[in-house]
């Protein structure tokens, strides 16, 4: 289902909060805060709040929402005031204002709030990055994944937003402007993964991120089958071979004038609309989740259209190879041997580990392309999951002062990145009788041989890896992020185009 890409513009006021007029504003509210620091508040909501601290109906847990009526008699302007629990003062940072302010919002449309004003907390000389995270966050809280639903009440609709904040206001300005084109991005990728896999075909997805990509003015080119087989990704081919849908390429470039002749990021994404394991077939628990096996290809495109709306100093590649994994009478089997497009040969042991095979035709064109640095996203091995969990994503790669770049990119981005070691010996679960490599190492350090397989096909250059396989969907339903697809990692790779003046 196509999905609206116009979302209401965040509005800001510096302003006293009792002025503030808003259905509901929110207030976060830390550890050891009284009511008698804001003089009037308590007064406001006729002494609701000094009650609700004092009775322990409110404790401010962290995310915990308490709301309250405007007295008739109040002298504040709002319709309802909440307060948010923010936890300790002293712990504050962006990623957690981007999660009190999803949190809000999504909290607001529950309440079918007409608009919300969020009060956003911080020191005023970290006040752009709170204010950025802020305005993150509310765009945050507009995904809707329940887009085919026909019976239950319609989606709430989207309140208008404001970030109350007392800052100059060029500051607030670019900071806001910032927030929204990157949580609209956010967005667009989880829009894509969120759609169901007869829909999103692969020549269906290419043509979505195409419209994503060319919101940000990016250039977009569509290789599809034949063009690929002539390109010879005898990886790409060999996956999509068993699936009525042929596979196909996108190709995304932002070329500013002034980065002629400096670095060039190169983005890979695995782009499978649907993954069924093939001919070694996933167990049937779960499979419905491999509609998301794209997500790594939708953050690619998402984060380029917020490089190219947000005028990052360095060109950037988005390489994303798209098919759908089936099995059927013309699709490779284990035991296959594929050449890949550099001419390196590999025994498929498991038709399951195909995504690190289109990466690495994925790898080699964006090299050819120009790319000088690289970065692979993927939701690539189960394996991640049970070394991290659903709150990290893994990162690899090579050389380590590559991948510290990378891994400062997702903090100050707020994706949680832990790095994992590329062990050489571990390359030996590869080894092929008859073939440069097999496509896979087994079970032990299953995340590291996918890791090793990809290092192949980066040719040298420096190359880092994001495994999001346990990330990219949210299985359970948290204050700040709904049940479905997360947007993983579009904040990461954006963060890291804007780094590119700190390069070596």
């Amino acid at each position: 289902m196509e999905v609206p890409t116009k979302s209401p513009r965040i509005a800001w006021i510096s302003a006293p909060l009792p002025e503030v007029q808003a259905d509901l504003v929110v207030l976060p509210w830390f550890e050891g805060d009284r009511v008698d620091d804001m003089p009037g508040l308590d007064q406001a909501t006729a002494g609701e709040f000094s009650r609700a601290l004092s009775t322990q109906e409110f404790v401010a847990k962290p995310f915990d929402l308490y709301v309250a009526a405007v007295a008739s008699s109040g002298s504040w302007r709002a319709r309802r005031i909440a307060l948010i629990g923010a936890g300790a003062r002293s712990a504050l940072t962006p990623a957690v204002v981007r999660r009190l302010a999803t949190a809000a919002g999504l909290a607001a449309r529950q309440r079918r709030a007409s608009s919300l004003a969020f009060a956003c907390p911080g020191p005023p000389n970290s006040a752009a990055a709170l204010i950025q995270a802020a305005a993150e966050g509310l765009k945050l809280a507009e995904f809707q994944a329940a887009t085919f639903k026909t019976t239950d009440l319609p989606p709430t609709a989207i309140p208008s937003w404001m970030i109350v904040v007392d800052a100059p206001a060029a500051l607030i300005e670019e900071a806001v402007r910032r927030g929204g084109i990157i949580g609209e991005s956010c967005n667009r990728a989880r829009d894509l993964a969120n759609e169901p896999g007869n829909v999103l075909t692969p020549r269906v997805f290419a043509r979505r991120l195409a419209e994503v990509a060319r919101e940000g003015e990016i250039d977009v080119q569509i290789l599809d089958h034949p063009q690929v087989e002539a390109l010879g990704m005898g990886l790409l081919l060999g996956v999509g071979r068993g699936s009525a849908e042929p596979p196909c390429m996108v190709v995304l470039r932002y070329d500013p004038p002034a980065a002629a002749g400096g670095p060039v990021l190169g983005l890979v994404g695995k782009g499978i609309t649907f993954d069924t394991g093939g001919i070694s077939i996933k167990p049937a628990e779960g499979m419905d989740r491999m509609k998301d096996d794209m997500a790594g290809g939708a953050a690619v495109a998402a984060a380029m259209r917020a490089i190219g709306r947000l005028g990052a100093p360095i060109r950037v590649i988005g390489v994303i190879p798209i098919a759908e994994n089936m099995p059927g009478g013309r699709a490779f089997k284990p035991g296959d041997v594929l050449r890949s497009a550099e001419g390196k040969t590999v025994e498929i042991v498991n038709t399951d580990a195909e995504g690190r095979l289109i990466l690495g035709d994925g790898l080699w064109h964006a090299r050819q392309l120009g790319a000088t640095h690289l970065v692979t996203i993927a939701t690539l091995t189960g394996a991640v999951v049970v070394a991290l969990g659903k709150s990290t994503s893994g990162l690899f790669g090579t050389p380590d002062a590559w991948v510290q770049r990378v891994k400062a990119a997702g903090e100050t981005a707020g994706d949680a990145l832990w790095q994992l070691p590329l062990v050489d010996e571990y390359r030996d679960q590869l080894k092929s009788e008859i073939a440069d490599f097999t496509n896979s190492g087994g079970r032990p350090a299953a995340s590291i041989t996918a890791a090793l397989f990809l290092r192949e096909f980066a040719g040298g250059l420096p190359w880092a890896h994001l495994d999001i396989a346990g990330t990219a969907w949210a299985d359970d339903a948290r204050p700040y992020l709904p049940k479905g697809p997360s947007g993983v990692a579009v904040r990461t790779l954006a963060e890291l185009a804007f780094s590119a003046r700190t390069w070596t």
